[in-house]
């Protein structure tokens, strides 16, 4: 079982509706914040800012990429 919480003041604020009993030993894993902004695109938007940036692929590469990346028979 897991929790999840904040850090304010010194203090872990978990997220409700936990419930733990006091004295309860507990192992505490920081986990690294998410980049101020990370939420903030779309993956799509995201995504398309690379668009068109890949060179030297066959025309077809496209309606083919399982044949080229994963070597299965053109369609």
């Amino acid at each position: 079982m897991s929790f999840q919480g904040t850090m304010v003041n010194g203090v872990i604020v978990l997220d409700p509706p936990a419930q733990i009993p006091d004295g309860t030993r507990v192992e505490v894993i920081p986990t690294a914040p998410k980049p101020q902004g990370a939420d903030d695109e779309p993956t799509l938007a995201f995504m398309l800012k690379y668009a068109g940036t890949a060179k030297d692929l066959p025309p077809d590469f496209a309606a083919q990429h399982d044949h080229y990346i994963h070597g299965t028979p053109k369609k």
